[in-house]
């Protein structure tokens, strides 16, 4: 079967983190089962021999792999871990058409093909494959490994549950039918606007410039998204963002419904000061409340970072990659 489609696909070094000097970088495609080509960044171990442990890495959701996943399976690749870091459909150098768009099925199954092509690699263990989600792509992974029984391992950072947000706002502030029919009802005349005009109207990314009232969460962003630190020409958030309608399906289908009945081992790490942090909180709760397996989760609060600490280590170093190693190396064996 030959399902995949011409990428062009960006040779040079254009990463917001150094080169390594300790593995091997190579640029691969794969597939998903609704025929779209992914782009993914595969780090190797330098004189690796053998068959090794393999991790497929995404998020956050918006960025791409040149940003924080990248950096988080090239660290990774250095500790003895085959890697690939990789863009999710319709955004960075993946394919999938319209641009910009989301979806709670696809984009799980994006981890689910990761999975395919890392467990075909000559290289590779097949019996030890593990996953990392970054914020909106820790949910994502939770979810894939619900489904996917493959996955031996999963780690979040700073992990988003793009449903709830869609559906029930910001600290679930819009938990109410009045608030969800507005914002459906805003989107769906977006829709028929998009459709008359022939084209989807971006939603804006990352606030820029950022108001002096912003919540510090905009701010947080800004600090990533929109200066050296982070910016990326291909990631939505840094520049124009998804679709307006980009994530609308998220508000009725939720994820991570059946996380109670994940087997695997789940690691899941979240700031201490994030926003965010009451998605790690409560998603742990809901993977381990009556069930079964609860023995092989984890919930690790790091001390004092925020949302972004955790998608490229901030002012302190803050990601626990001696932790993260030392998970997978538990369960990945």
């Amino acid at each position: 079967m030959n399902y995949t489609e011409d990428l062009a696909l960006t040779q040079e070094w254009d990463k917001t983190f150094p080169k390594s000097d300790k593995v091997d970088h190579k640029k691969v495609t794969f597939h998903n089962r609704y025929g779209i080509t992914l782009a993914a960044d595969m780090y190797i171990p330098k004189n690796a021999e053998g068959k090794l442990p393999a991790i497929a890495v995404s998020g956050p959701f918006g960025a791409v792999k040149e940003q924080c996943s990248g950096l988080y399976a090239q660290t990774l690749a250095e500790r003895g871990f085959l890697t690939i870091a990789f863009d999710p459909s319709f955004t960075g150098e993946s394919g999938g058409q319209p641009r910009y768009m989301a979806s709670p099925d696809i984009n799980t199954e994006d981890f689910q093909a990761a999975v395919d092509f890392l467990s075909v690699q000559d290289n590779v263990d097949a019996d030890k494959l593990g996953i990392c989600g970054i914020c909106g792509w820790g949910g994502m992974a939770i979810n894939a490994a619900a489904i996917d029984t493959r996955i031996k391992a999963t780690v979040t950072a700073t992990m988003y549950d793009m449903a709830r947000v869609n559906a029930n706002g910001y600290f679930d502030e819009g938990d109410n039918e009045e608030a969800r029919y507005a914002s459906k009802k805003s989107l769906n005349a977006q829709r028929t606007t998009d459709y008359a005009n022939g084209e989807y109207t971006l939603g804006g990314g990352v606030a820029d410039p950022v108001p002096d009232d912003a919540p510090f969460f905009v701010k947080d962003y800004h600090d990533y998204y929109k200066t050296d630190r982070g910016y990326h020409e291909r990631s939505l958030n840094s520049n124009g963002g998804w679709n307006v309608i980009g994530c609308m399906s998220f508000m009725n289908q939720p994820i991570n419904t059946y996380s109670s009945e994940i087997r695997s081992a789940v690691l899941l790490i979240h700031g201490e000061k994030a926003h965010s942090c009451y998605f790690s909180k409560d998603a742990y709760a809901a993977m381990t409340k009556d069930s079964k397996y609860a023995d092989n989760k984890e919930l690790m609060i790091i001390p004092d970072a925020v949302h972004t600490d955790l998608y490229d280590g901030g002012d302190k170093n803050y990601i626990p990659f001696d932790k993260i190693e030392e998970f997978y190396r538990e369960y990945l064996k």
